[in-house]
């Protein structure tokens, strides 16, 4: 039986942990070829631990124990030169992109004028600039098969203000930039752009905040989120079905759009 993502390849950024790691997982069980960037080593800022080259060659591992193929690259998206090696050697690999997914990003607190130029550049460079830089290199290779879906994991921080988290707000703002005026541009070749505006979701990120505010997991998702429904947070798998859903050819019409995945928050 034909899978849904039979003979596409999706290239993810931030793909170790959390929800990079369940999209990859997912899209091998649907058929798809996988090439998972991740850096594999802490930053100094925000000084939580993150992921490690272990967690690249897990997901290796557990791609391949399911059938499915995989590329990794332990590379940092603040760095052209990274995602163009890997998105070169993706395409040798596998033929193309057809999706991509960027999802790397960090967060951390802070007032904005107790920040630090360095921690306000930390953020806007991986969670913003990352964005920009794998979609330069994988959008000439849609372009060049007409077809292809961009995918920024933005948040519900894209679409509001947070307290303490503004360098954070901010880079999530600018990829709805990104995504509309992409959308306009590459609409000619038949690529679509959307951004996806989860409320929290039930990461190791949190663990990290935590360990940053001398508090628990759920204390930072109950005192963050204020969703209507009565959820904390969001899990991996509910990501899993967004990306699904608008990769897909379900969402064919679907482009310059934020896909609101926010448990009621926005309504507030």
């Amino acid at each position: 039986m034909a899978k849904e993502f039979d003979n596409k390849t999706i290239f993810i950024t931030g793909a170790a942990k959390g929800q990079g790691r369940a999209v990859a997982l997912a899209f091998a069980e649907e058929g798809a070829n996988i090439i998972a960037f991740d850096l594999g080593e802490r930053i100094p800022y925000p000084a939580y631990n993150r992921s490690s080259n272990d967690d690249l060659e897990k997901l290796k591992s557990d791609v391949e124990a399911a059938g499915g193929k995989i590329l990794i690259y332990a590379g940092d998206v603040r760095k052209a030169e990274d995602l163009k090696e890997a998105v070169d050697r993706g395409v040798k690999e596998f033929g193309g992109i057809d999706i991509l997914f960027s999802n790397a990003g960090i967060a951390a607190y802070g007032y904005s004028w107790e920040l630090t130029e360095e921690q306000w550049d930390a953020l806007i460079d991986v969670n913003l600039k990352g964005g920009f830089l794998a979609s330069k290199y994988v959008i000439p290779h849609m372009i060049e098969k007409k077809s292809g879906v961009i995918i920024y994991n933005s948040s519900v921080g894209g679409l509001r203000g947070f307290n303490r988290m503004s360098h954070y707000s901010a880079s999530k703002h600018g990829l709805v930039g990104l995504t509309k005026s992409q959308a306009i541009e590459l609409a000619p070749y038949g690529v679509r752009v959307v951004s996806l505006h989860p409320t929290g979701v039930n990461t190791p990120m949190n663990d990290g905040l935590a360990e940053l505010e001398g508090t628990t997991a759920i204390e930072i998702a109950e005192r963050s989120a204020g969703n209507l429904l009565k959820t904390p947070w969001l899990e991996t798998e509910d990501i899993v079905e967004a990306v699904k859903y608008i990769a897909s050819d379900r969402a064919r019409y679907l482009t310059g759009s934020q896909f609101v995945l926010d448990a009621g928050l926005l309504t507030r």
